[in-house]
Order: structure tokens, then C-alpha cells, then sequence
């Protein structure tokens, strides 16, 4: 026959088992659950950064191709000819008026 402390012992040991196995198998969710939120953080954090690049790379393209607009309306880029009747657009000061000569002096 199976005294009462030895009842008690095995009842909190079986109590203790089932306890730990359940502590481990809630530790292995909440691990395997923060694992998962860490990655999807991660993944959008990686969207972040792609889309911030891919909207620098497309303001870049766009100064280019406003640039690569103007130096064709200033000529034609391909083959180095100019609009030869466009007016002149330089720093260039125009020539200096010379006042007549006066009678006054």
C-alpha cells in the first residue's frame, strides 16, 4: 500500500512535469511568435529601404532626362549640330556702344 506522503510526492511530481512541459511548449510559441513578428518587421523594413532607392533612382532618371531634354532643344545631341538660327543664349556682354563725337568741347 502507497502512504500518503508518497501520494503527495508523486501527485507533485507528475504536477511539475505537466507544468514544465506546458512552460516549455508556451516558451517555444512565444519564441517561435517572436521570431516571426522579428522577421516580418524585418521584411518590411527591407520594402523601406527598396522603395526609398527605387524612388532616388527614379528622380535621378527624371533630372537626366530633363537634362538630356534641354541639350536637345539647345542642338541635337547625336550628331553635335547646332540651331543655328535660335538666338545666342551666352555670357557674352553685347558690344559697347561708342558715343558720337560732340561739338562741345
Amino acid at each position: 500500500m502507497v502512504g500518503k506522503f508518497e501520494s503527495n510526492k508523486d501527485l507533485v511530481q507528475e504536477l511539475t512535469s505537466s507544468g514544465a512541459q506546458r512552460v516549455g511548449k508556451i516558451a517555444t510559441l512565444v519564441t517561435g511568435t517572436v521570431a516571426e513578428v522579428a522577421r516580418e518587421i524585418g521584411e518590411f523594413v527591407t520594402d523601406v529601404i527598396e522603395m526609398r532607392e527605387a524612388a532616388a533612382a527614379a528622380r535621378r532618371d527624371a533630372a537626366q532626362d530633363r537634362a538630356e531634354a534641354d541639350l536637345a532643344e539647345a542642338g541635337d545631341v547625336e550628331t553635335g549640330t547646332a540651331d543655328l538660327d535660335a538666338p545666342a543664349t551666352g555670357d557674352l556682354d553685347p558690344a559697347p556702344v561708342l558715343a558720337e563725337p560732340s561739338d562741345k568741347a
